[in-house]
């Protein structure tokens, strides 16, 4: 028997294909069943026009079969078989595909989907195999041929025995290693779990004969002879992907079905979004927004994606350039036919296909969860709360670069009501005087609320967002503005609430209190970057507020992150005194008596001021000792 060579005679090309070309060995089945599926796809297509081919479509099935004596897998299929020249042609030349071909020459007709396209995957089989024997019989022919292989030392091609079309692969798989059990792909649970991954969407049944102890008829449990082993047919593969049905033609429970059986989750989506998209690339996607978040969500620990099928083929579990960071929540599938992938089929060979895919996704789900907003608002609330920190971190990643997309999905907890508002809903119900979004940080909602400034913002009738999250006041520092209105915290300088009357009359208040007010700052030090009166504080004596961008939440935040103890970040506070509240009297006649205690005073209400903000006091062993003084 002749032993013929390879057309490349390179041992190095089959060897890099064997060993570099695949990530994972597991893929040599994926690539059998596709090569399969694409026989059955051109005897099919040619029965659409040659009435020779008798078969209906529910005729043609992948069949699996393994030999553990024998220690070999075979995938067989009935579809159109090859002749010896197509064996030499297709097998013999490496990287040589005829689904290619056979592509090309029928791209301008219609339902042609022939998943082969680099002609490889036949030798990946050779990660697992030390020999491969494919038997074909090509349709219309009486003959049958074998060809045979044990690697780039070339192959044989003999006549052999074959009733019907089809082609027989069979994997003489390697001996077990220590680090290789090759012998695993002999076992059904690896084979069904493989087919469900990678192939589960092939249009073709994929059966494989298995066995199951099963009661004998007449018997009952605890008979010694109750069971008896019965080999049954199984189909392991769907066919029919569920995304590629019409919406209209799936419910609710088998959409929710679904999702926990593909994505392993116990609750159903708050929300499922099923789409079919043209332009650029066309594809079906099919996208679940959880209820909660996973356990690891919030670690570096997890990995965001999509699974990406290429015509009902797996090619990646999670494709993560098919969703930006602040969509990381969202799991699902997207299939594309018109994906340009690498000779592997594992990774993509193009990123332009992707970037329009990836852009379409955003667009969707931005949209989709915006509706959700307004039809469902308890759902989207709860939504929210799994995964709205993530959304105000997009907001704020990349300088802010993509607040359009995200900025209306937002809410925060309002001074109305204390129930979460979106920005366009704050906007909407805003006084017309009123040309500033006011906002107050704190550790929570009841402490926002207890701020001094707050209430000085209340009274005048003017709705606040409360911020309690670390991101928050970050996130709305990137938005800057929204509908026309600047964002303002309330803690901070430009709060400008006041009439031009009480603008004019506190200017003046602290132009007369000017050798006071510079004597409480020398009292404080660096503390403070100054001291003044204000006419805003209702029945608070002090507050502190910032100057300049940082602001006092801004500066806990900053300083409790990793590293910062080096640079301890500090903003430019300024300590307000109530003009109106009896202990401005009280200072100001200290002042001209006893300027020692004012220096005491000025340290007390620092404190005070720092506790009602919720910021730490940084000398509490002092302000002990000062208020002591004060009661003797």
């Amino acid at each position: 028997m002749e032993k013929k060579q390879f057309v490349t005679e390179s041992k190095k090309l089959l060897d890099m294909m064997i060993n570099s070309i695949y990530t994972h060995k597991e893929i040599f089945l994926r690539e059998l069943i596709s090569n399969a599926s694409d026989a059955i796809d051109k005897l099919y297509y040619r029965s659409l026009t040659d009435e020779s081919v008798k078969m209906n479509r529910g005729d043609y099935l992948i069949r699996l079969t393994t030999d553990k004596d024998a220690s070999t897998l075979t995938v067989s299929d009935n579809g159109i078989g090859m002749t010896s020249e197509q064996l030499e042609t297709n097998l013999g030349t490496i990287a040589k595909s005829g689904s290619y071909d056979f592509k090309n020459e029928n791209d301008k007709k219609e339902d042609i989907d022939i998943i082969g396209q680099f002609g490889v995957g036949f030798y990946s089989a050779f990660m697992v195999a030390d020999k491969i024997t494919v038997r074909s019989r090509a349709f219309g022919s009486d003959e049958a041929w074998q060809w045979e292989s044990e690697g780039a030392d070339g192959y044989t091609l003999t006549k052999c025995d074959k009733d019907t079309a089809g082609t027989d692969v069979i994997l003489h798989l390697r001996a077990d290693t220590e680090d290789e059990k090759y012998s695993e792909y002999l076992d059904a649970w690896k084979i069904k779990n493989l087919v469900k991954k990678y192939s589960d969407y092939i249009r073709y049944p994929i059966k494989m004969e298995s066995e199951s102890q099963e009661l004998k008829e007449g018997k009952k449990y605890g008979d010694e002879d109750a069971f008896e082993t019965v080999t049954k047919d199984e189909t392991l593969n769907s066919m029919v992907p569920l995304w590629k049905k019409k919406a209209s033609e799936i419910t609710d429970e088998q959409y929710a079905a679904f999702y926990r059986e593909k994505f392993y989750d116990f609750e159903a989506p708050v929300k499922t979004i099923h789409f079919h998209s043209e332009g650029l690339s066309e594809f079906d996607a099919m996208l679940f927004v959880p209820k909660k978040a996973p356990f690891d969500y919030y670690t570096k620990d997890y990995e965001k994606g999509l699974q990406l099928y290429s015509s009902g083929v797996m090619i990646m579990e999670k494709c993560a350039d098919l969703l930006p960071d602040y969509f990381s929540f969202v799991r699902g599938i997207v299939d594309s036919a018109d994906l340009s992938l690498n000779i592997s089929r594992e990774m993509l060979q193009h990123d332009r296909q992707l970037k329009a895919i990836a852009k379409a996704v955003e667009k969707k789900i931005k949209t989709e969860l915006a509706k959700l907003m307004e039809s469902d608002r308890v759902a989207y609330e709860e939504f929210w709360k799994a995964f709205g920190m993530q959304i105000k971190f997009g907001v704020y990643s990349d300088y802010g670069m993509h607040k359009d997309v995200l900025q209306d999905l937002i809410l925060f907890t309002s001074s109305a009501e204390k129930k979460l508002v979106s920005l366009k809903e704050y906007t909407a119900r805003c006084k017309e005087e009123q040309k500033k979004i006011y906002y107050a940080a704190a550790e929570t909602v009841d402490k926002a609320a207890m701020l001094p400034q707050t209430e000085a913002v209340t009274a005048k009738g003017f709705e606040v967002l409360y911020l309690t999250d670390d991101i928050d006041e970050f996130a709305l520092r990137s938005l800057k503005e929204y509908d026309g209105k600047e964002f303002v915290n309330v803690c901070a300088e430009n709060l400008d609430i006041a009439t031009e009357e009480e603008k004019e009359a506190i200017k003046k208040e602290n132009e007369d209190s000017g050798d006071l007010l510079t004597a409480m700052k020398e009292a404080l030090g660096d503390a403070v970057a100054s001291v003044r009166f204000t006419n805003t504080l209702k029945q608070h004596p002090v507050c502190l507020s910032s100057e300049g961008a940082l602001s006092t939440e801004m500066e806990k935040v900053l300083n409790k992150m990793p590293g910062a103890q080096d640079e301890n970040v500090k903003a430019q506070i300024v300590l307000e005194i109530n003009a109106e509240h009896p202990i401005a009297a009280k200072l100001k006649a200290l002042y001209e008596t006893d300027k020692d205690k004012v220096a005491n005073y000025a340290k007390i209400l620092y404190a005070q001021a720092r506790l009602i903000g919720g910021l730490t006091i940084e000398n509490p062993a002092e302000l002990s000792s000062l208020v002591c003084d004060l009661m003797i």
